[in-house]
């Protein structure tokens, strides 16, 4: 999940300018959440699935 479109409780600022102190620590809390996969969009998560897949289907073919 990225800051980009929250919106804070405490100022109703958007989390990623950080306007205030709640907001700061949504951001670095968020931030340090991130994993290897958290700045891909979904179009790249499936792009990455469909190469794995016919990835699987070479490797079976060549096995077979």
């Amino acid at each position: 999940m990225t800051c980009d479109r929250l919106v804070c409780a405490n100022c109703a600022g958007p989390v990623s300018e950080g306007r205030c102190p709640v907001c700061r620590a949504s951001r670095e809390r968020l931030q340090q959440q991130e994993g290897v996969f958290a700045g891909l969009t979904p179009a790249t998560l499936i792009a990455l699935l469909v190469a794995l897949v016919a990835v699987a289907v070479l490797a079976h073919g060549f096995a077979g």
